[in-house]
């Protein structure tokens, strides 16, 4: 299970925040599953490449931070966070140069040593609200 958490740890570091996006191979299967996919995303290793390079070119200097790690089985559930400045298109939505500060959770299932399916649920919401897409709740 440890080994599992170092895995996803890597893969944040190598592939999130260096952006080494054609890395992320080692560390999910060709036929890997996206339980909830960003809008267009494609099936696969491919589709996931492809979701983070728009992410990276959205956000050129996103960087994630995992706050809190918890292993069991064939599972790893991270909580993270992660903070960008939307240079590029997200979405639909035109560059902004807005600075935003995301939370969320990922729930990576292992085969092996690689992640055969994975679940993110991140706060897509109050992303929209930050870069001005969603008016913020009245007080």
């Amino acid at each position: 299970m440890q080994n599992n958490s170092n895995t996803v740890r890597r893969f944040i570091e190598e592939v999130l925040n260096q952006g080494r996006i054609d890395a992320a191979g080692q560390f999910f299967w060709d036929d890997m599953v996206e339980q909830v996919p960003l809008p267009g995303q494609g099936p696969g290793l491919d589709g996931l490449k492809n979701a983070l390079r728009g992410l990276r070119t959205a956000f050129p200097d996103m960087h994630w931070t995992v706050q809190e790690q918890v292993a069991e089985g064939d599972k790893v559930l991270s909580r993270f966070e992660w903070t960008g400045t939307q240079r590029g298109t997200f979405l639909g939505v035109p560059a902004t140069d807005t600075p935003v500060r995301v939370w969320g959770m990922v729930i990576d299932r292992f085969e092996g040593t690689k992640i055969k399916d994975t679940r993110i649920i991140m706060d897509t919401l109050g992303l929209m609200m930050q870069l001005g897409v969603v008016p913020p709740p009245k007080a």
